[in-house]
């Protein structure tokens, strides 16, 4: 074995404390603050080439720009109302029953996350879920715990619902109707096992009446309009992937237009809009790119590579070991991070595009992170969401509830695609 060089001991160090930085912001440090120290870091003491970082930033504008698509359509119907009118509606049509809201909160959180990505869900969904929640007098938790489980087990279900899928596969995403042949069987199976348990874990709660009559917030013609702006984003977005085309580029062309639509309609400047969208995922997503670049330049990427060749040897075995060990790897760095090794690994390694280890290591990066609260951006975008409602939820808590959740839903998730490669 060769002895660790100075120049790798360095960035792997500097990569594990700007991890470290996205997970735990110490200090209340935003995490793309981290993200982006640690790879001026790395540039600044030449363990990374600046011309690799640049190239490194760049491999990620497809993400830059579906990651800008969207965050316009979640805050356009954030502002419109979109999600209040949805997460209110789905209280009335529970005429007094906890169960069937939360069935109904379940439905609407899977059909966001799969059409307009887990954020989505974490973000704009959740305060709305909340309010509907307090306004039926119901206990908001089980519903707010929908919101964040769905967010990542419902992230598979299309390429769209998860930028990770993006990253994973960085630009080279299967068409859809191999994405559906692959993923169909593992989302149903990750989706249902995930309402049952929680469904089961949340009975307590759910037994007690709520108000049956609630005032659904008329939807305005701007609103109207966002709504069908999403559909058309979709069926846009569904129709690319068909096509095999790269998603970034019409996911802000539609969001764009949308948002100039709506705002053309009202009569005002975009400002208002833009400043409550989070642009610094963008910066942290980029900083994230370098950081694995320095990975790649102290050979890790490359013995990840030749371990995944050789598990396409042995599909069945390193399938399920690969989903677990991803799933795991999320909870301790981050699925953004994870997904970024996996997607210069899969680069590297070319492996076959249907591939059961592939599909096993992007269910373990999807769904992996519903074990903590620390997983993945969406779950610490729906923590920071509950903060600003004034509750708060413990870590050990979390972990209690998504261990029991996250474990058969991955083992039914895994096994749906072993059962969907055979057949």
């Amino acid at each position: 074995m060769p002895a660790i060089t100075v120049a790798q001991g360095a960035t792997w160090a500097i990569s594990a404390i700007a991890a470290g930085g996205v997970i735990g912001r110490p200090w209340r440090l935003p995490e793309a603050v981290w993200a982006v120290l640690g790879a001026l870091s790395l540039v600044a003491l030449a363990l990374v080439p600046w011309p690799d970082a640049l190239r490194a930033v760049g491999r990620g504008t497809d993400v830059y720009l579906f990651l800008t698509g969207m965050m316009l359509l979640a805050a356009l119907a954030r502002k419109e109302g979109v999600f209040d009118w949805l997460a209110a509606l789905s209280a009335q049509k529970a005429k007094g029953s906890a169960s069937r809201l939360f069935a109904l909160v379940f439905a609407v959180g899977t059909m966001v996350t799969a059409l307009l990505s887990n954020d989505a869900t974490a973000v704009v969904l959740t305060p709305a879920v909340y309010a509907a929640a307090k306004s039926a007098q119901a206990e908001p938790l089980p519903y707010l715990f929908a919101c964040a489980f769905i967010a990542n087990a419902a992230s598979f279900v299309l390429p769209i619902s998860n930028p990770a899928n993006l990253v994973i596969f960085d630009g080279h995403t299967p068409p859809l109707a191999s994405w559906l042949e692959q993923f169909a069987l593992p989302s149903i199976m990750s989706i249902g096992a995930t309402y049952v348990v929680l469904r089961l874990g949340q009975r307590a709660a759910l037994r007690q009446a709520i108000v049956c009559r609630i005032a659904v917030p008329v939807l305005s013609s701007t609103g109207s309009v966002t709504l069908w702006g999403i559909g058309f984003a979709a069926v846009v977005l569904i129709a690319a992937s068909a096509l095999g085309f790269r998603l970034g580029l019409p996911t802000a062309a539609v969001g764009i237009l949308t948002t100039l639509i709506v705002l053309l309609f009202q009569r005002q400047t975009p400002w208002g809009l833009l400043n409550h969208i989070s642009w610094s995922v963008l910066p942290l997503v980029a900083g994230l790119f370098v950081l694995v670049e320095g990975l790649a330049h102290t050979g890790v990427i490359q013995q990840l590579a030749g371990a995944l060749q050789t598990a396409e040897n042995t599909p069945a075995a390193a399938s399920w070991a690969a989903g677990t060990i991803t799933a795991v790897a999320c909870n301790l760095m981050n699925n953004l991070t994870v997904g970024l090794i996996a997607g210069s690994t899969f680069a590297t390694a070319s492996p076959p595009p249907a591939s059961p280890v592939t599909g096993a290591i992007l269910i373990g990066v999807d769904l992996g992170p519903n074990l903590s609260i620390t997983g993945s951006l969406a779950t610490i975008l729906w923590l920071v969401a509950l903060r600003r409602e004034g509750l708060e939820i413990v870590a050990w808590r979390f972990l209690c509830i998504g261990t029991v959740v996250t474990v058969p839903a991955l083992v039914l998730a895994l096994a749906g695609l072993f059962v969907g490669h055979i057949g």
